[in-house]
């Protein structure tokens, strides 16, 4: 994969780009000019999304990378390869399957890609984002959220449940969004989180939900927060229709740490 950031002066990843969602994202930042990265496991339909939104926008500048966000060597392997700085990170890789998986190293696979997928691709690429001024990570998390039990994380004791696992998942990005956004506020990075509308797709459908809202409808919050001034003057924060709100789990910051510093321990 060439470094796009070497011929656009702004370039942006985008993890789980093959998704409605993640397509919808992909496709509006390469149409306001963006390098964009589209990610995802799967090498094919990666590159197949890359060409459909280079022709769709007439950017040529979208490209397509391999990672699997559930398996911390393989988002450090891709962040080791890059060179160039990164001006917007936005984490969207987020699966449920019905019945409880794990991935090779062992860690369920909900947890590892919806959760730890978002911390480790914002670690990793922590040193790409510092490189560019006012960088931005967007944590494209959900309303539907709650229930997130600290002492087991990956369903070991209770009984599987992906609506559970998903809720919990997604407290959990919210959370991980205050711990991030006050490690990086120094560096000159942004940390928001959002809710990107009831979009119908794969993952809404596993989880019993249709939806409503176009994959482009569910883009509108992520990408504002991605290219709009809000997104770059504040942090921490949570929003829902491009309007922020009060997040409950914020408040709690002793869990909001202790959730960090449990993430963090997995290799």
């Amino acid at each position: 994969m060439n470094d796009p950031s070497q011929t656009s002066e702004y370039t942006a990843l985008v993890t789980g780009a093959t998704g409605a969602i993640g397509r919808a994202i992909a496709t509006g930042l390469a149409a306001q000019g963006y390098a964009v990265v589209v990610l995802s496991r799967d090498a094919g339909r990666g590159a197949a999304t890359a060409e459909a939104i280079r022709r769709t926008t007439g950017n040529p500048q979208v490209q397509h990378g391999q990672v699997d966000v559930s398996r911390r060597a393989s988002v450090e392997a891709l962040a080791d390869s890059w060179r160039g700085p990164v001006h917007v990170l936005i984490n969207n890789a987020a699966l449920t399957p019905r019945t409880r998986r794990e991935t090779p190293e062992g860690i369920e696979l909900q947890f590892a890609t919806n959760v730890l997928g978002y911390l480790w691709m914002t670690l990793a690429f922590q040193p790409r984002l510092a490189r560019a001024a006012g960088a931005r990570v967007v944590n494209v998390a959900s309303y539907w959220a709650g229930g997130l039990d600290l002492s087991d994380l990956e369903f070991a004791r209770r009984r599987y449940h992906n609506d559970a696992a998903y809720r919990q998942s997604k407290q959990a990005d919210r959370m991980l969004t205050v711990a991030l956004a006050r490690r990086l506020e120094p560096l000159g990075i942004t940390v928001n989180a959002c809710h990107p509308g009831d979009v119908n797709s794969t993952l809404s459908n596993d989880l019993g939900f249709g939806g409503h809202e176009s994959p482009q409808e569910g883009a509108r919050t992520p990408l504002w927060l991605a290219t709009a001034e809000p997104g770059g003057r504040v942090t921490g924060r949570y929003f829902e229709h491009r309007r922020e709100l009060p997040c409950p789990f914020a408040a709690d910051t002793t869990a909001v740490e202790a959730l960090y510093e449990a993430c963090l321990a997995y290799r």
